[in-house]
C-alpha cells in the first residue's frame, strides 16, 4: 500500500486526511499552521517539519491548499514537496488553482521523474467529513488507476477527464454552475418571501422537480434559517470564480451570468461577509430587493 503525504489540513484537507487514515493508510502530514495538525496526529498520522519531509517520506503525496501560489510555493518552494520527492512518486494536487499554472508544476515535476494528478473536489465540508466527494482527475490514465484507491478513501465520484490541467478545468466549470445556481436560489427565496410565500415551503415544493439541485436543497435550507457558517467561504468562492474568469477571458468565451454572481459576491465582500458561506450570497440579493432580513 502506497505511503501518503498530505499538506493542507483546512476545512476540507482535515477531514481527507482523517479519511485516509481510517481507509488504513500511513500518512505523513505537514500544514503551515502547526496547532492544525493535533487531530490527524492523534489519528495516527505522523507530522514532518516542511513539505520536502512529507515528500521523502511518502509514494503519493496530496496537496490540498487555497490558491495557485500556495500550491506553487509548498511543491516547487525552497522547502517544497519537489526537493524531496523521489522518482516514481506521484503528486496529486486537489485544490483549485489555474489549469496553466498546473500544467507548468506539471513539468517541472516531470522532469525529476515525479508523475502528477490535478483533481480539485466538489462537495464541500461535508462531502469531505462523509468522503462523499466529487473528484475531478487530470493526468495519465495508468497514474489515475494507480491512484484510484487512495481517493476512493475520500470521494464517491471520481472521474478521470483528461490530461494534466483538464482536472482543474472541469472543476472551474463546477463552480460557474454551482455559482450560477445559488444565485438562482438566493433570488427564488427573497422573490417567495416578498410574494408571501414561506421560503421553506417554496423549497420543499420545488426540490424534487426540474428546479431541484444541490444548492436549493442544500443552501437553500441554510438561507432560511439564517445560517450563515462557511461550508465553503465566498472569499474561496471568489478565487475560484476569478480563476474562471480569467481563463474564459483568455478564451474568448462570455460568462454574463458568472460575472454577475462574481460582482454580487464583492458586495459581499465590502459588507464585510468574505468568511461567511457562499448562501450568504443572498444578503447582497436582498439588499438590491431592499428586503429585511428574516428567518422563517
Amino acid at each position: 500500500m502506497d505511503r501518503i503525504g498530505f499538506i493542507g489540513l483546512g476545512i476540507m484537507g482535515r477531514p481527507m486526511c482523517l479519511n485516509l487514515l481510517k481507509a488504513g493508510f500511513a500518512v505523513t502530514a505537514w500544514n503551515r499552521t502547526a496547532a492544525k495538525i493535533a487531530e490527524v496526529t492523534a489519528a495516527g498520522a505522523d507530522a514532518a517539519s516542511s513539505p520536502e519531509q512529507v515528500a521523502s517520506r511518502s509514494d503519493v503525496i496530496i496537496i490540498m491548499v487555497s490558491d495557485s501560489p500556495d500550491v506553487q510555493e509548498v511543491i516547487l518552494g525552497e522547502r517544497g514537496v519537489i526537493r524531496g520527492a523521489q522518482s516514481g512518486s506521484v503528486v496529486i494536487d486537489m485544490s483549485t488553482i489555474s489549469p496553466a499554472v498546473t500544467r507548468d508544476i506539471a513539468l517541472a515535476l516531470a522532469e525529476n521523474g515525479v508523475d502528477m494528478l490535478d483533481a480539485p473536489v466538489s462537495g464541500g465540508d461535508t462531502g469531505a467529513i462523509n468522503a462523499t466527494l466529487a473528484i475531478m482527475v487530470g493526468g495519465d490514465n495508468t497514474v489515475f488507476e494507480r491512484c484510484l484507491p487512495i481517493l476512493q478513501a475520500m470521494g464517491k465520484a471520481i472521474t478521470h477527464v483528461g490530461t494534466n490541467g483538464m482536472g482543474q478545468t472541469v472543476k472551474l466549470c463546477n463552480q460557474i454552475l454551482v455559482s450560477v445556481t445559488n444565485m438562482a436560489v438566493c433570488e427564488a427565496v427573497t422573490f417567495a418571501r416578498a410574494s408571501g410565500v414561506n421560503p421553506r415551503i417554496m423549497i420543499e415544493a420545488t426540490k424534487d422537480g426540474a428546479a431541484g439541485s444541490w444548492q436549493l436543497a442544500n443552501l437553500g435550507a441554510k438561507m432560511v434559517n439564517r445560517d450563515f457558517a462557511p461550508g465553503f467561504m465566498i472569499d474561496l468562492q471568489q478565487k475560484d470564480l476569478k480563476l474562471a474568469l480569467e481563463a474564459a477571458r483568455d478564451l474568448l468565451v462570455a460568462t454574463p451570468a458568472l460575472s454577475l454572481v462574481h460582482q454580487l459576491f464583492v458586495s459581499n465582500q465590502a459588507h464585510g461577509e468574505g468568511k461567511e458561506g457562499t448562501q450568504a450570497l443572498l444578503k447582497s440579493i436582498e439588499r438590491l430587493a431592499g428586503k429585511q432580513s428574516q428567518r422563517w
